[in-house]
């Protein structure tokens, strides 16, 4: 029962905002994260085969990375990573190349061994994906998906498929990036597109409350944000993810609780590395 909760879980987290993928954050205080200058979701004044937008980031940048234990009630399953390892070019643009790893502990790996790496290329100024790769090592369990997503002509090709995707569309590892550059309000919601897995699935990130909580990286003051997938596919109400982000213009995740059948599986920080911003 363990092994497949753990299994499922890290699936989960990975999948989601790694996601709500796996992190974020400074005790120092700082400004709140301006609004972006477009909205989220689609965008009505849109023109086709362009690359209009422009997001404004004072959250991340190349460098920064989040270390997370991964925690079955009071068992420690493992550890997670998130990190902006680089700045490239893509398309012609410049690009985030953003890389989450999970991995079981030696107990755990002795009779179920974990290790998940994601990868997502994310546009630096439209701050939308534009490639989506992982590869699932799970026990005997063996599993690579990479897709290139074409924001100009709105389409994925995914296992031989051409599928139609929105405006500015986020990956699985992506959305949480996207998310912290976000003006959060209590009370109010943050919507955007998502494609995962071979499916487009509107997400919704409610902003629930503030609270200050304490992990091993430190005491933080903290906004706490709830992402509802509109679609069983991805998250199901029994795995319910609550995400607690700083309170500041880094937006770092904190803490992760996603719920299972029995017990919830915990992310919880445990160290970072602040990145350096870009301008463009």
């Amino acid at each position: 029962m363990v092994t497949t909760v753990f299994k499922n879980s890290i699936v989960a987290i990975i999948i989601i905002f790694g996601l709500m993928p796996l992190v974020y954050f400074v005790k120092v205080q700082y400004g709140v994260a301006q609004e972006a200058s477009d909205s989220l979701g689609r965008a009505d004044n849109e023109v086709d085969n362009e690359i209009g937008r422009y997001v404004e980031n004072v959250a991340f940048g190349v460098g920064e990375k989040l270390q997370f234990d991964i925690n079955y009630g009071f068992i420690n399953a493992g550890t997670a990573t998130m990190e902006v390892v680089d700045l490239i070019e893509y398309n012609d643009r410049p690009a985030y190349q953003i890389v989450t790893i999970a991995k079981s502990n030696k107990f755990f790996s002795s009779f179920y061994s974990v290790r998940d790496r994601v990868e997502s290329i994310m546009d630096a100024v439209g701050l939308f994906s534009w490639r989506f790769e992982k590869e699932l090592k799970e026990g005997k369990y063996r599993a690579h998906r990479q897709y290139d997503i074409d924001q100009v002509n709105h389409s994925v090709v995914y296992k031989g498929d051409t599928i139609k995707i929105e405006s500015y569309v986020q990956d699985a590892l992506s959305a949480l990036y996207f998310i912290r550059t976000q003006d959060l309000e209590v009370g109010k919601s943050i919507y955007m597109d998502n494609f995962t897995d071979g499916k487009n699935i509107p997400l919704e990130v409610k902003v629930r409350k503030k609270e200050t909580i304490k992990t091993e990286a430190g005491k933080f003051d903290c906004i706490v944000v709830e992402p509802l997938m509109q679609s069983a596919g991805v998250f199901k109400h029994e795995g319910k993810l609550t995400v607690w982000l700083t309170d500041d213009r880094v937006r770092m995740p904190v803490l992760m609780k996603s719920k299972v059948v029995v017990g919830s599986i915990n992310a919880e920080l445990t160290s970072y590395e602040l990145g350096n911003l870009e301008e463009f």
